[in-house]
């Protein structure tokens, strides 16, 4: 560990002194001392090209402002970020997923079509943990068109992939030197599409996204890795399966599928830290439902829907991304053309109420991401070409701009890498 300078050392005697009759700010005071000792990479997913023969339905068109995967350094303080590079990539890496040893990096290529089926493509990056640069590893088909979301199984053996437009998800092998293997399993939504109008828009709502065709939207395992789970928008489904990780394939669990109320759209979840409720975030029908998860079984059961949107709303919103605060405290929902984020406190048995929203500073938040240490939120405004950055306040949930914007073309995900100095 680098030595501090003495000034520094004699500021955190001091603190951890006065702090002595008080846990919390002596283990802030260690906390802030710990990351001090390490450098924080930002990498930002983008549409780096259009969006290009999709239905006449698809409402989300990015012109493809982006260059590619943008670096930054995050200054840990005041949450800034300050470029480092880019690595030039012409596909729309809309979706990225950083091991947990902090060596390479996995994008979905979303908007890349290659062969016959007109498929897209993932990518495996190795990483400079001296200066965060990326040097591509391969490149692999992805089991479908429009690959949207990617991640990463616990054993980190194998990356899941969900195809939006191909409406299948895919398991991809990851090999010893962190390249991609081809697909050990592809799965191919079917059933009927839901309704035009989602059961619990709001009054007014003409969203209208997914329901023209099968989209899966994304896919993950649960904190065992025993089971993964996908959610399909137009099908208005959530699938569990049974993950075989000796053969890297998926196979229907006891309880294979569960609806949401039809039209809503089910399109991003998250797991509370306890591992026993489930929150998953509905497009069309701007609401938010906790399930309770069975980890034996996989078996999830609706338990409460709320909306995602403040009391009085009327007219089209379209949700986008949901994330737990690490504390399990508080929940933050994504609201596109409302263009906020909707802060929910979590009760005692899991069940959320509605705290507040914050406006996110730009159009289209596509999605957002907390630091490591969880003291700031990063919000990619898709349109409005720009990350705005946020300091949460643990006590109250509340967000408070820092008055920060980052410009970056079609932001679409930020994913973070802690490296020791």
């Amino acid at each position: 560990m680098t030595a501090l300078p003495a000034s520094r050392r004699l500021f955190l005697k001091n603190s951890l002194t006065l702090a002595g009759t008080s846990p919390l700010l002596k283990r802030s005071l260690l906390a802030r001392q710990n990351s001090d000792n390490k450098t924080l990479f930002a990498y930002v997913g983008t549409f780096s090209s259009p969006l290009k023969d999709v239905l006449p339905t698809q409402v989300d068109l990015p012109p493809g402002n982006g260059r590619g995967i943008h670096i930054f350094q995050v200054n840990r303080t005041s949450g800034a970020l300050m470029p480092v590079g880019i690595f030039e990539l012409g596909t729309s890496p809309s979706c990225l997923a950083v091991n947990a040893a902090g060596t390479r990096l996995y994008s979905s290529n979303e908007t890349d079509k290659v062969g016959e089926k007109k498929e897209g493509t993932v990518s495996a990056f190795a990483i400079n943990r001296a200066d965060g640069k990326l040097d591509l590893l391969n490149t692999v088909n992805s089991g479908g068109a429009g690959p949207t979301y990617v991640s990463i199984h616990p054993s980190g053996r194998y990356l899941f992939v969900a195809n939006y437009f191909g409406g299948s998800v895919a398991v991809l092998p990851i090999q010893d030197n962190g390249r991609l293997g081809t697909a050990t399993d592809v799965k191919n939504d079917a059933g009927t599409l839901g309704p035009t109008r989602a059961k619990n828009a709001p009054l007014g709502s003409f969203a209208f996204s997914g329901h023209d065709h099968t989209h899966a939207h994304m896919i993950e395992a649960d904190p065992t890795g025993q089971f993964v789970i996908h959610v399909d928008l137009g099908l208005d489904k959530i699938y569990v399966w049974k993950f075989n990780e000796k053969n890297g394939t998926l196979a229907p669990s006891e309880n294979p599928t569960v609806s949401v109320p039809p039209g809503d759209g089910p399109r991003h979840f998250q797991f509370h830290p306890n591992g026993r409720w489930f929150y998953c975030i509905q497009e069309e029908g701007s609401t938010i439902i906790l399930f309770d998860y069975e980890a034996k079984t996989g078996k999830l059961t609706a338990r409460q829907t709320i909306s995602t949107l403040p009391p009085g709303f009327a007219g089209s919103n379209f949700c986008s991304e949901i994330l737990v605060s690490k504390d399990g405290r508080y929940i933050y929902a994504g609201n596109r053309l409302h263009d906020s984020i909707g802060i929910f406190a979590v009760g005692e048995n899991g069940t959320l109420t509605y705290v507040g929203e914050e406006w996110t500073r730009g159009n289209y938040p596509r999605s957002f991401s907390f630091d490591p240490s969880g003291e700031f939120l990063y919000c990619c405004n898709q349109r409005g070409d720009n990350i705005a950055v946020f300091r949460v306040d643990r006590k109250t949930g509340r967000l408070n701009f820092t008055g920060q914007y980052t410009p970056v073309g079609n932001p679409s995900m930020v994913a973070f890498l802690e490296v020791k100095r």
